[in-house]
């Protein structure tokens, strides 16, 4: 239970900046907050907390998503129309080869590089936030993010030329 409480209490903040960021309603920011947590608690025996903060993004962006298709089917109006789309993607082929693409750059990279991409690139923070988060230098994230940027454009590249 304590291991819990300082995950809360460390990523607790970026997990809600996240939630937000996805729902953009305060309130059900916060109730996505306490799913991702409630979940946390739930499987902790089973959780690997090696790299927590990347597991809670994706807990918590599960959740959000949830959230979003949930509100799509009680109500049609409002929110964010790409998140809408992504959530209630029905295109298998396309959602398969992105994925086979994102999986196929990420390969070779760190988690942490991956959750310093989706906080720069889709959450939107500054390169020191992300720095400040994942406890690197600015030079070190983008050193890294510049890295990614060129292993994805090589994969890119091969990609849509075969």
């Amino acid at each position: 239970m304590q291991d819990v409480e300082l995950l809360y209490r460390k990523y607790g903040p970026m997990v809600l900046r996240r939630c937000r960021y996805l729902l953009q309603n305060e309130e059900k920011a916060l109730d996505a907050l306490q799913d991702t947590f409630v979940q946390v608690l739930r499987n902790r025996k089973r959780l690997k907390l090696d790299t927590p903060s990347s597991l809670l993004y994706r807990i918590a962006t599960n959740i959000c998503l949830n959230i979003l298709r949930g509100g799509r089917r009680h109500q049609k109006s409002g929110g964010d129309e790409l998140l809408m789309k992504i959530a209630d993607a029905d295109d298998h082929e396309s959602n398969i080869i992105n994925r086979h693409l994102i999986d196929r750059i990420f390969r070779r990279e760190r988690a942490s590089t991956k959750l310093m991409a989706v906080m720069h690139y889709v959450d939107g923070m500054t390169l020191q936030e992300v720095a400040s988060e994942v406890g690197l230098s600015v030079s070190g994230v983008r050193k890294r993010l510049r890295g990614l940027k060129e292993h994805a454009k090589l994969f890119q590249e091969e990609f849509y030329d075969e």
